[in-house]
C-alpha cells in the first residue's frame, strides 16, 4: 500500500523558512549605518580584515550586510553588475539606491518563496544625496521586504538593542566624529562589552569627495583619531 505524500501547509512552510533565516542572521555580528552632517557612515563589528561586510556599489551608493558571507557577497556582486550595466546603458545618474533595492528585493523574495533554503542575509543600501535631505537608507530582509529608514538603521543579531540605543538620536546634524562615537557605543552596548578598533570595519560616503566616487574606507589610524576626538 502506497503512503500518502507528506504535506506541509504553505503557511507552515513560510514560517519555517523565516525562522531558519532569522536564526542564521541572529548568529552574526551587527552592522549600523548612520547619516552624519556631511555624509553617511557605515560601521560594522568585523574582526576580519578581508571578509568585508561593507562595500561600494557605485558612485554614491554603499552596501552593508550581515548573515552568511557567501550569500551576501553574491548579492553585492550582483548589485555591482546591475549598477555598471545601468550606468553604461543609460547614465550614471540613473543608478539609484531605489532601483538597486527593488532588484535586490525581487531576488530575495524569489529565493525565499521558490528555493529550498532562503538566503540568511539582511542588507542595507545607502545612497548619498547631493544634499542631506536627499540621502536614502533602505533595509532589506531575507524575504525581500523593504523598510525605508531615515537617520540610521541597524541589522544583524543585536539590531533591536542597537536601535534602542540610538532611538530619537538625530545623527544627520552631527559631525562624523560624534556619529562614529555613537555608532561604536551602540555596537558595544549590544555586545555588553567594549570594541577594539581592530575589531571594527568602517567606511563613509563623503559629500565633500571630489569626482564621481564618494566611498572611502576608514583606516585603523583614522578610526583611532575619531575615537580620540570624542574622549
Amino acid at each position: 500500500m502506497s503512503q500518502a505524500p507528506f504535506y506541509v501547509s504553505p503557511e507552515q512552510l513560510m514560517k519555517d523558512r523565516a525562522d531558519f533565516a532569522r536564526k542564521g542572521i541572529a548568529r552574526g555580528r551587527s552592522v549600523v549605518v548612520l547619516r552624519y552632517d556631511e555624509g553617511i557612515l557605515l560601521l560594522a563589528e568585523n574582526p576580519s580584515p578581508t571578509l568585508h561586510k561593507i562595500a561600494e556599489i557605485y558612485d554614491r551608493i554603499g552596501f552593508a550586510a550581515v548573515g552568511k558571507y557567501n550569500e551576501f557577497e553574491t548579492m553585492r556582486q550582483a548589485g555591482v553588475r546591475y549598477a555598471d550595466l545601468r550606468g553604461y546603458s543609460y547614465h550614471r545618474s540613473d543608478v539609484t539606491a531605489r532601483g538597486l533595492t527593488n532588484a535586490y528585493a525581487q531576488t530575495l523574495a524569489g529565493v525565499f518563496t521558490t528555493e529550498s533554503k532562503p538566503f540568511e542575509v539582511e542588507l542595507v543600501v545607502a545612497e548619498l544625496g547631493l544634499t542631506a535631505d536627499t540621502d536614502q537608507l533602505y533595509r532589506l530582509s531575507y524575504d525581500g521586504s523593504v523598510i525605508d529608514e531615515t537617520e540610521h538603521v541597524a541589522i544583524g543579531g543585536q539590531a533591536d538593542a542597537i536601535t534602542a540605543t540610538l532611538k530619537d538620536l538625530r545623527t544627520s546634524v552631527m559631525p562624523l566624529s560624534e556619529v562614529f562615537d555613537h555608532g561604536v557605543r551602540a555596537l558595544a552596548t549590544a555586545t555588553s562589552g567594549t570594541l577594539a578598533t581592530k575589531d571594527l570595519e568602517a567606511a563613509v560616503l563623503d559629500r565633500n569627495a571630489s569626482g564621481h566616487r564618494t566611498f572611502k574606507r576608514l583606516s585603523d589610524a583614522l578610526m583611532v583619531s575619531l575615537r580620540e576626538d570624542e574622549d
